[in-house]
């Protein structure tokens, strides 16, 4: 059954209105022919079997709600107890009792049923009555044996139980080893659950072993499999005269490349020149890797199961091979690379008026670092000015259509969040030898605005064009969301204008513009992001909320996004006329798929980055223990707050620690409120703290506030 089908059916059974139909009444409303009915009844049963719809007795077909079940993903706390969060959206999560978990395990997909309404002030309670679908059935932990048993304990503390073990599934392990851990036995009443070694990490505490721990963790593949790699070598071969005889020559050009000082994957290299008429014209050229990795091959196959290249700090996990990333594909200077390009001619006002797509070929006259191009534009560094003499100009006209392209961004309502990311420094021996804010500087911007008018322009095209193609889309906030970040920022003497309903980026602009620089900029930007929905990907076209953009994709990275791999395809076909009626259907479904799993991917894939910083981070802050620093409360919650230190080091200062007063949580402003002294902690607030307790198995940094407020007035 196709997505709409099951999209369309689910509706209507949620609809407060629908009267339970029966399996036959509901083929005929459907129109499901007598052929396609046992599809069909398999179709229901599929849907039953993952808890989206429930059969009765009697044949009739129901939304789980409507029978008094709660679905959705159990979120288990470490003290026993957890939570349901509901499939539904703004429905609040159901509180589960330790003795009502039933066997179920953090991530798995449940049914519960409610055993106490909520009341006010108080969400309501459940018991467990079907795991519907395990979340995972490898386990990630510390191993310690016993004579004859051993148990892994796992490293998400999430996990709250221990895996028994028995001596014949050890597997070579010894204590205090990282292991991967298979659950042969899911845990019942009084009994936990049981499992076998299938992989030895190494030894606790080694610095490799803990980032590999979590590579496994979040099911990161490392290894390519011979296979892969064997076709990745037949593929890496010098380009053929006749395919650059078909391609717009662009070897004369003078192209460059502008990337970070360690990267190797060069996916975009960039041309400008200023026209007569005073218009820029600006060429971004991608790497043409669909040529490389053809649909349906093995390359192919392992690129969109990974579907986007994570990077670790000191360590990469490419989406291709590096015969590929850093080789045939990678835009080194002085070679011939076989691109994507699209020239824009862009006004003095930043609009695209002209533009053109076409493959071609290109040879890169320079590999230009961010600090190298920001040194000649913010310093006027002579040094680096007399040896790229040939592309200072282009630098400067680059910056200035940058800075063009920024303004029309902003006259948008286009939102930028100023929010500092880490920069975790390692010496050769691999020890955090410094943590700082990764600075932007103009080459960055200058490169992220041409980047993000490609991607708007190749989107828009391929939306007139009505074929099919992935999006990237990040949809208007929900109403609820603005309403309550309108409530809380009506306590700073601001509020948002219009219909909360179908906001508009300008509206959330305008405030933080008026925000810009004032004691409350923090705690409103950082609730205000709480409130937005997550980009993703998408077959359809919504627009980018965040961008301002009514049509968006990623083109730019094909050696290390998928859907920009993917859309290169279609482009390409597209480009040669062969889009018949029946590639288009086929792509339909292709399309689908790699929306779904790239987005899937991309946040497991943010999940073990963020876990790497919070690993390293623990270990830098370890040796930091009783030292103090001034931070900013970046988030506070019922048992106490989150401080951010200027390195971007986070920790908690726990509300039990805050012996000056019993505090209060008050959830419509986001502050913790002294019975006694009346002392208000919100976020934004300068506090002074001391490093109490790290704790870098958890990745737990504990603070101490070093001086209390005063009573306040």
């Amino acid at each position: 059954m196709t997505p709409e089908i099951r999209e369309k059916l689910l509706g209507l059974i949620n609809d407060k209105a629908y009267n339970p139909l029966k399996k036959e009444e509901l083929a005929l409303i459907f129109d499901i022919h007598s052929c396609e009915k046992p599809m069909f009844d398999n179709f229901l049963e599929e849907l039953q079997n993952d808890g989206y719809i429930v059969i009765t007795k009697k044949g009739r077909v129901m939304a789980p709600s409507a029978m008094g079940y709660f679905v959705g993903k159990f979120v288990s706390h470490r003290r026993g107890f957890g939570f349901v969060e509901s499939d539904e959206e703004f429905v609040q999560d159901l509180f589960i009792n330790p003795e009502d978990i039933n066997g179920a395990l953090n991530g798995d997909r449940v049914m519960a049923e409610i055993t106490k309404p909520a009341t006010e002030g108080r969400r309501a309670e459940g018991a467990i009555v079907k795991v519907i679908k395990r979340e995972t059935d490898t386990i990630i932990g510390l191993f310690q044996s016993n004579k004859n048993f051993g148990f892994v304990v796992p490293d998400d503390k999430k996990f709250n139980q221990d895996i028994y073990i028995p001596n014949k599934f050890f597997s070579g392990a010894k204590d205090n080893d990282k292991v991967v851990c298979k659950i042969t036995m899911w845990p019942i009443e009084g009994r936990k659950p049981e499992g076998k070694i299938i992989e030895v990490i190494g030894q606790k505490g080694e610095r490799g072993v803990e980032i590999d721990s979590i590579i496994r963790a979040h099911g990161l593949p490392e290894e390519f499999p011979q296979k892969v790699i064997d076709e990745a070598e037949r593929v890496s071969i010098p380009i053929l005269e006749e395919e650059i005889a078909r391609r717009l020559d662009l070897r004369e050009l003078k192209t460059f490349t502008i990337d970070g000082d360690d990267a190797k994957d060069l996916d975009d290299a960039v041309s400008i020149e200023v026209l007569p008429s005073g218009n820029y014209k600006l060429g971004v050229h991608i790497a043409d890797v669909s040529h490389y990795v053809r649909e349906h091959s093995k390359l192919d196959k392992e690129a969109i199961k990974r579907a986007t290249s994570v990077y670790l700090v000191d360590k990469v996990i490419p989406m291709l091979p590096k015969q590929l990333s850093n080789g045939v594909c990678s835009l080194n200077p002085f070679e011939d690379k076989l691109t994507l390009s699209v020239f824009m001619e862009i006004n003095a006002d930043g609009k695209v008026i002209k533009y053109d797509i076409a493959e071609s070929v290109i040879n890169s006259k320079a590999r230009m670092t961010y600090t190298e191009v920001s040194d000649i534009l913010e310093k006027d560094d002579e040094k680096l000015k007399n040896t790229f003499a040939s592309l200072v100009d282009d630098f400067k006209h680059a910056e200035e259509l940058a800075k063009i392209l920024m303004k029309r961004r902003a006259r948008r309502g286009s939102i930028d969040f100023d929010f500092p990311e880490s920069k975790i420094i390692l010496n050769s021996e691999g020890k955090v030898v410094d943590i700082k804010s990764y600075e932007r500087r103009i080459s960055n911007k200058m490169i992220e605005e041409f980047m993000l008018v490609t991607n708007e322009t190749v989107a828009e095209h391929f939306f007139w064009l009505a074929v099919p193609f992935v999006y990237r889309i990040h949809e208007i906030p929900a109403a609820e969301k603005m309403e309550t970040l309108n409530k809380f920022i009506a306590t700073f003497g601001y509020s948002f204008k219009g219909d909360l309903e179908e906001i508009h980026p300008k509206e959330i602009q305008r405030v933080l513009g008026l925000i810009k620089g004032k004691p409350e900029e923090q705690a409103i930007s950082t609730i205000m992001l709480r409130s937005m929905r997550q980009a993703r990907y998408a077959p359809h076209c919504v627009g980018h909320f965040g961008l301002a953009a009514q049509y968006y994709c990623h083109f730019t990275s094909p050696i290390r996004r998928y859907p920009d791999l993917q859309i290169h395809r279609i482009i390409k076909e597209q480009l040669n006329g062969k889009l018949t009626e029946k590639r288009s259907e086929q792509l339909a479904n292709i399309v689908e798929y790699a929306s779904n799993q790239s987005s899937e991917r991309e946040r497991e894939a943010d999940l073990a980055e963020r876990d790497v910083h919070d690993y390293y981070k623990a270990v830098y802050m370890e040796e930091r223990i009783g030292k103090e620093y001034d931070g900013i409360v970046s988030s506070v919650t019922s048992f106490g707050m989150f401080v951010e230190l200027e390195n971007t080091v986070e920790g908690l200062v726990r509300m039990v620690d805050m012996n000056d007063d019993f505090y209060n949580y008050n959830e419509d402003t986001y502050s913790l409120i002294g019975e006694r002294t009346k002392n208000v902690y919100r976020i934004g607030d300068q506090v002074r703290i001391k490093v109490s307790k790290v704790n870098v198995d958890f990745r737990e940094i504990d603070f101490e506030l070093v001086n209390q407020k005063d009573a306040q007035e």
